[in-house]
């Protein structure tokens, strides 16, 4: 069973989807961050960063007892990797799912995060912050668009990469992004019913 430390962000939908996917049993343990759960002594033992999402595993491969990982990057791989799906086994395959998972934690999660807080939360305006956050993100939508026209997925097959991605791309109009300039992009991120119900169905959970 996995207790999944989560509330409705990106990054915390990036874990919800490998889960689904996978059908890993496991149960969301919510982190209100807007009442300030995060800072809870109970939440910093498990993420010290005071964000989420976390993870407790209480099956680890090791067997020596329950076992918290933090990072949505980190995360996924150690999800990856205990149920070895979404990650390559061969060199070739893995590094290019690493190269664009650590991309995505870099840059595109960054990036697009401070693109939300500026336009979209401060209450002050500032212009310079706004432009310079929208315009990166503008050429990082470039860099995915480039990425995806001979192909579907990210890093070949479908990998922990989209999943990371994939949260993120979602909310471009609230980024200031237009998908007309990125129809790789636009193609790539179209939502299935069934992405939907992984995405945005909450309230599931799924049993032991």
């Amino acid at each position: 069973m996995i207790d999944l430390y989560y509330w409705t962000t990106p990054n915390g939908h990036k874990i919800t989807i490998f889960l689904e996917e996978t059908g890993l049993p496991y149960k969301i343990k919510p982190v209100n961050i807007g009442k300030g759960d995060q800072f809870a002594p109970e939440f910093l033992a498990i993420s010290p960063n005071n964000r989420i999402p976390a993870i407790v595993d209480h099956e680890p491969a090791d067997g020596k007892g329950p076992l918290d990982v933090f990072e949505s990057g980190a995360i996924l791989q150690y999800l990856a990797e205990k149920t070895g799906k979404f990650l390559p086994s061969d060199l070739r395959g893995r590094t290019e799912t690493m190269k664009w998972l650590f991309w995505q934690m870099g840059g595109l999660g960054p990036m697009l995060g401070q693109n939300h807080h500026f336009r979209n939360y401060t209450t002050e305006k500032i212009p310079y912050a706004i432009n310079r956050y929208v315009k990166e993100t503008e050429r990082l939508y470039g860099v995915l668009d480039e990425r995806l026209a001979d192909r579907e997925f990210v890093a070949g097959a479908y990998t922990i990469a989209d999943m990371a991605c994939y949260p993120w791309i979602v909310l471009y109009d609230r980024q200031g992004q237009n998908l007309d300039d990125f129809p790789n992009v636009k193609t790539a991120q179209t939502m299935t019913e069934e992405a939907k119900k992984i995405l945005f169905g909450q309230g599931r959970r799924t049993k032991p």
